[in-house]
């Protein structure tokens, strides 16, 4: 590398892609593609990575068939630079939860019900990422022959990043509509008690750009990943994330995920607290996604999501998602499609910028920023996640050697 430099001025965004490739380090500021790396922190490669998570999900006691799209679905997370759903999450999200027997292992698949452009299915509480691939599979089959595929799934599990499943569909020149409902964390508009799940709205397609359109983001103020990842960096969160009961406002991350277990804390949805900046269209948008995760399906929803029983013990989270799969293809040619869409992102992102700021985003772009400055430089491990990588190492017995250790 030729030292981290800082991106200054209107730079398009061929030329940043021209600096990445030619091995300069780019801070990209206040963007999740280039977060200023911690002194701690140790870079892994992709397929580094991948294979242990494979490695740890069999050992777990996931088909090699179905570990093999698990750990794809976690990998794409850390390659885009989100932090928050990627290998970080692999012991406490899966693992641990297939060792307390709230979570299968072995995905059974069933369909409930099915039309030549539906179909419903029963996850059986299995690996979610199994679950969610075969579905948005099966909408996108569906809408090549159809032009319109929907696929909806009840007692699923964490799916992983939701963006995932969008790339699925562009890749085939089909435009998704894809969410899921989660565990409790959303107040709603003047309450204080977590009801709804952070429920992303994701939705994504193909451009003529180097990558596709994708906008995946919880209906909450944040996500819950993004808190658990400040805890495991010791970061404090920005005030108006997170309530108490009482609607004050909650900056330390361990308290808020205490609060979100107890029912005494909760997220602010999408704008915020109260509607003076319209807080109120996020806990709509997230009441949406509960309803088409849930009622489509015969499914869970709202507190029953929780993962205890009435006693407390721990239960499955019998989790449902949405997948829909528009083929551009029954409505025009992809290709005056793509450049259409292509043509939009650049009017966008070239137009008159803000006091102090040096560029304009499009949805996708700093994903797409991350993965080319990761596949050079690796992908950042503290020593929190590196711990937690270890740890699982030494609880299913893997055989496997991290290049930190060498």
């Amino acid at each position: 590398m030729n030292g981290i430099q800082e991106v200054r001025g209107s730079i398009p965004l061929v030329s940043i892609i021209k600096m990445l490739d030619g091995g300069v380090d780019i801070n990209l500021k206040d963007t999740q593609a280039g977060r200023y790396i911690h002194s701690d922190e140790v870079y892994a490669g992709f397929e580094e990575l991948r294979e242990f998570m494979r490695l740890t999900f069999i050992a777990a006691g996931v088909p090699d068939k179905d570990a093999e799209v698990c750990a794809d679905v976690l990998i794409e997370a850390d390659k885009r630079g989100i932090d928050s759903h990627g290998v970080g999450r692999l012991k406490h999200i899966y693992l641990d939860r297939i060792r307390e027997g709230i979570q299968n292992p072995v995905t059974t698949l069933e369909i409930i019900r099915e039309t030549p452009t539906t179909a419903v299915v029963d996850g059986h509480d299995g690996m979610g990422h199994v679950i969610g691939v075969t579905c948005m599979q099966t909408a996108i089959d569906k809408a090549k022959k159809f032009g319109l595929g929907m696929v909806a799934a009840r007692n699923s599990t964490h799916y992983g990043i939701a963006g995932y499943y969008a790339l699925m569909a562009a890749k085939e020149n089909q435009i998704c509509f894809t969410g899921t409902n989660a565990r409790p964390s959303i107040a709603p508009t003047f309450g204080t008690e977590n009801m709804l799940g952070t429920n992303p709205l994701t939705i994504g397609f193909p451009t003529d750009e180097h990558f596709p359109f994708v906008i995946d983001c919880a209906t909450s103020i944040t996500q819950r990943g993004k808190i658990e990842h400040y805890s495991r960096i010791g970061k404090t969160m920005p005030v108006g994330w997170v309530i108490d009961k009482n609607g004050d406002p909650v900056i330390d991350p361990n308290t808020a995920l205490n609060g979100f277990a107890d029912g005494t804390c909760a997220l602010a949805p999408l704008g915020g607290i109260g509607e003076e900046l319209a807080g109120y269209k996020g806990y709509g948008y997230a009441t949406v996604v509960e309803v088409l995760s849930a009622s489509l399906q015969g499914g869970t929803f709202l507190r029953a999501l929780n993962g205890f029983d009435p006693k407390g013990g721990k239960t499955p989270f019998h989790i449902g998602h949405f997948f829909l799969a528009v083929d551009i293809a029954a409505f025009t040619e992809p290709d005056i499609f793509r450049k259409s869409a292509g043509s939009i992102l650049r009017e966008l992102r070239s137009s008159r910028k803000a006091a102090g700021r040096d560029r304009i985003f499009t949805a996708g772009e700093k994903e797409y920023l991350a993965w080319l400055k990761r596949k050079e430089q690796g992908i950042p491990l503290n020593k929190a996640v590196r711990h937690s990588l270890e740890t699982a190492r030494l609880e299913y017995n893997v055989d496997f050697v991290f290049s930190w250790e060498k």
